[in-house]
C-alpha cells in the first residue's frame, strides 16, 4: 500500500465559485503528509487557484483526442484547464451513460497518454454481493483494462466503490472494505506484482467524518472517494485530517 493516502472529492453536478473559494481556503492548512484531489464540474476547474495543497481532476473524459464530438471533452482539453487526473468508470456512468468496461479501457488509455492520472472506479451492485459474485464483478472490471495494458496500472489510481453505498448513508464496513480492497491488490498483481504492491486503493460509498478514521486504519486502504461529505468543507477537512500518518 501507498505510504501517503489520498482524498478525493467528487463533486458530481453539484458546487459554484462560492464552494470552489470555500474548500481551497479550508486546505490552506492541510497536512503535508496527505494528497487531497478535487474533481468538480469541468467549468470550475479554471477557478480554483494554483494550490500545493490540492490537486484538481476532471469527472469523465472522451475516448476521443478531439474532433467532431459536440459537447465532449477530451484528456487534452481538460489537462488545459487545471486537470491532473480523471475518475473513469464511475458507477453512475456505467449505469445512466450505459459506459462498457471496453469503453473505460479506451479513455483510461486517452487519460494516460495525455498525461493524465486516471482513478478507475470499480465496484458491484447490491444484487451482485447478495448472489456473492462481488469478486467475479471486480475481476472483470479490472481484466477489461490491465490484462491487455499492464503497463497502465503503474500510473492510475483504483477506487472501489460498491455501488449500494454510493449516497444511500449506508458503507461497507471496514472489514469489508479491507478484504475487498486485499483481493483488488491481489487481482493487480497477476498483471504488474511491483505496481500492485504500490498503487493506491481508496475506498467510496458514503464516506464521512464519522466512518473514515476506522477505514482508514485498515492495511489496503490508501484513502478515499468522498461524495456528499466533500460538499461540506469542514466534514471535508476532517476527513482529510484524519488520514494524515
Amino acid at each position: 500500500m501507498s505510504a501517503k493516502k489520498l482524498i478525493a472529492a467528487n463533486w458530481k453536478m453539484n458546487g459554484s465559485r462560492a464552494l470552489v473559494e470555500a474548500v481551497s481556503q479550508q486546505l490552506t492548512s492541510i497536512n503535508a503528509t496527505v494528497d487531497v484531489l478535487i474533481c468538480p464540474p469541468a467549468t470550475l476547474l479554471a477557478h480554483f487557484p494554483v494550490s500545493e495543497h490540492f490537486s484538481l481532476g476532471a469527472q469523465n473524459i472522451s475516448e476521443h483526442q478531439q474532433g467532431a464530438y459536440t459537447g465532449e471533452l477530451s484528456a487534452g482539453l481538460l489537462l488545459e484547464a487545471g486537470a491532473s487526473f480523471v475518475l473513469l468508470g464511475h458507477s453512475e456512468r456505467r449505469q445512466y451513460y450505459a459506459e462498457t468496461d471496453a469503453l473505460v479501457c479506451a479513455k483510461l488509455q486517452q487519460a494516460v497518454a495525455a498525461g493524465l492520472t486516471p482513478v478507475l472506479c470499480i465496484g458491484e451492485t447490491l444484487a451482485e454481493r447478495q448472489q456473492e459474485n462481488t469478486q467475479q464483478v471486480i475481476a472483470k472490471q479490472l481484466a477489461a483494462v490491465y490484462a491487455s495494458h499492464p503497463e497502465l496500472l503503474v500510473k492510475s489510481v483504483i477506487a472501489y466503490e460498491p455501488v449500494w453505498a454510493i449516497g444511500t448513508g449506508e458503507s461497507a464496513t471496514p472489514e469489508q472494505a479491507q478484504a475487498t480492497h486485499a483481493f483488488i491488490r491481489a487481482q493487480l498483481a497477476l498483471y504488474d506484482s511491483a505496481a500492485a504492491a504500490k498503487v493506491r486503493i481508496l475506498y467510496g460509498g458514503s464516506v464521512n467524518a464519522a466512518n473514515c478514521q476506522a477505514l482508514f486504519a485498515q492495511a489496503d486502504i490508501d484513502g478515499a472517494l468522498v461524495g456528499g461529505a466533500s460538499l461540506k468543507p469542514d466534514e471535508f477537512m476532517q476527513i482529510c485530517q484524519s488520514a494524515k500518518d
